[in-house]
């Protein structure tokens, strides 16, 4: 194992992370969230440096303009990683920390800027790219009697009927 290895190794443990070695050189790191439940952050020792790569949602259904536009004006306040689109269209954050970069403190500031982007961006993420969606789960929920408690945080984007037909069950 590599000394970047070892060290990542000893910062996770030491920060309580939930993290599994997956191959010389690379952690997957499950990070806790609130909106986003878990954020899964896969980190691969390389030549020059970590990687740094989390899966944040997947393709969104519809206003793929106003996703991309939040995302290009989120990378503007992020510090160590920067949104991106895989080849089908899922939404991560990617990063490199320089090999003379890597130490705990810094480690800890880019998982911390991951959680935050992943966890803080999710709700406006959904909102922006999957609202069609959203409504018909709502009215599914309705429909069948089923919790709406996890879409509460989306109650803004239900017209008033919507609303209505909930409170009246």
């Amino acid at each position: 194992m590599t000394d970047i290895a070892k060290l990542i190794d000893a910062e996770l443990a030491e920060r309580e992370l939930e993290y599994t070695r997956k191959g010389e050189g690379q952690f997957v790191v499950e990070l806790p969230g609130e909106r986003k439940l878990k954020t899964t952050c896969l980190l691969t020792v390389g030549a020059h440096g970590v990687r740094v790569e989390a899966f944040v949602c997947r393709k969104p259904d519809e206003n793929f303009e106003g996703v991309y536009r939040f995302l290009l004006r989120r990378n503007r306040r992020l510090y160590g990683v920067s949104y991106t689109i895989d080849k089908i269209g899922d939404i991560y954050l990617l990063g490199q920390i320089s090999t003379h970069a890597v130490t705990g403190s810094e480690l800890d500031r880019v998982l911390g800027q991951v959680l935050e982007a992943a966890d803080g961006d999710f709700n406006t993420l959904l909102e922006l790219g999957f609202a069609t969606s959203i409504r018909r789960e709502w009215d599914w929920r309705v429909s069948r009697g089923e919790s709406l408690v996890n879409l509460q945080p989306f109650v803004h984007l239900m017209s008033a009927d919507q609303v209505r037909a909930a409170k009246a069950d």
